[in-house]
């Protein structure tokens, strides 16, 4: 295909923001996904001018079955070549190791649940990448992310997505004004059936590609497995909260997180109910994984939280008395709140209703309607 030519569209590109004279370079993050080659391919319709930049950030096991990142860069060269534009490769795996995973490790190792898509997104997607896309000469970046931007009286809001079921505000809730001053998410307004269907008008061979799941750019592979290659096994009893009867042998407490129903081998047990076990306390001195019986048991179920390493979108946090929505999980509904006691360090939210499995670790992200204020790390 000519790479001067563009696919013909029929989509409307003028909700994304157009270049301005002699501010037109946009480098969009490509991992190989219909995502990323739709934004990239909107923008360039839009006017801009567009390049690719392929991240590899994960070295350790490249020929391994579960890594990914040799495909994906075949697959982004050919989005490129439809949509004409060049690609740019660059290697972070050395930042991606210090800044998120070193982290993701001593977060398991002391008994949490971390979740390394809001650490690689402010660390490695919007800050190592941004910062080598400025020294490259770009005016902006893009990232095929379903969230939005706008500048409101000269502060930049993030916002979701118009797709809600698709919203990936949770996991940029870290970012910043700077970042955010730089950054387009052409897909913000448009739905995931559509972007399928504008990269099969399009012709990108990646249209009904599956979509990455897994650990940030590390994939999709038996998890503990994975996680014994860099944490030793310390296995232990598993009791009912509350009692001192042994039910059974875990694993080791990093390979459970609170709610957990699956893998916890312990089944039926005589004089108990019928109902099903659920993770519910780690003591991490005495390595004992307490579990409970029922999807509802009180201790499943909290009205508070507190919340450390506190990072707000307009560097000011919110209101006090104030009542906002909060996820304490990507995949769950907005729940009414307030955030009280907010200093430097930390604060406390309280829901109207209990939240289910709060897991320490995780993040709870603050909205005010579609506007992500931010949010901090489950103490």
């Amino acid at each position: 295909m000519d790479r001067d030519k563009l696919p013909m569209l029929d989509t409307d590109v003028a909700l994304i923001p157009q270049p301005e004279a002699g501010r037109n370079t946009v480098i969009v993050g490509m991992s190989g996904g219909v995502d990323s080659s739709v934004a990239a391919l909107l923008l360039k319709q839009a006017g801009w001018k567009v390049i690719g930049l392929f991240m590899k950030n994960w070295e350790d096991d490249d020929n391994d079955e579960y890594c990914s990142s040799r495909q994906d860069l075949i697959d982004a060269m050919a989005a490129a070549d439809i949509i004409g534009m060049d690609m740019e490769v660059a290697n972070f795996s050395a930042e991606y190791k210090d800044r998120v995973f070193a982290e993701f490790l001593r977060e398991y190792q002391a008994g949490r649940t971390p979740n390394p898509d809001v650490l690689c997104n402010s660390e490695i997607k919007f800050k190592a990448f941004l910062d080598h896309a400025l020294q490259l000469g770009a005016d902006r970046i893009a990232t095929g992310h379903y969230a939005q931007v706008r500048e409101v009286r000269g502060e930049f809001q993030l916002l979701k997505a118009e797709d809600g079921t698709k919203d990936q505000s949770y996991f940029l809730y870290r970012l910043s004004q700077a970042p955010l001053s730089k950054t387009l998410f052409p897909l913000g307004h448009i739905y995931k059936r559509e972007v399928r269907r504008i990269a099969q008008t399009a012709g990108l061979a990646n249209h009904d590609k599956k979509d990455s799941t897994g650990i940030c750019f590390i994939g999709e592979r038996p998890f503990r497995d994975f996680l014994q290659r860099y944490l030793p096994v310390n296995q232990g009893e598993i009791r009912a909260l509350g009692g001192d009867k042994v039910l059974g042998r875990h694993q080791g407490l990093m390979y459970y997180t609170l709610g957990q129903r699956d893998g916890l081998g312990i089944g039926g047990v005589r004089g108990e109910s019928e109902l099903p076990w659920y993770v519910a306390a780690k003591d991490m001195e005495r390595n004992i994984l307490y579990v409970v019986q029922g999807h509802e048991h009180p201790a499943l179920l909290k009205h508070t939280l507190k919340a450390a390493n506190l990072s707000w979108v307009a560097a000011r946090p919110p209101h006090t008395h104030w009542v906002y929505t909060a996820k304490t999980r990507y995949r769950q509904p907005d729940a009414p709140c307030e955030v009280e006691s907010v200093n430097a360090e930390n604060c406390e939210v309280h829901f109207a209703a209990p939240q289910w499995a709060i897991t320490p670790g995780q993040s709870v992200v603050i909205y005010e309607s579609k506007v992500c204020l931010g949010g901090g790390i489950i103490a």
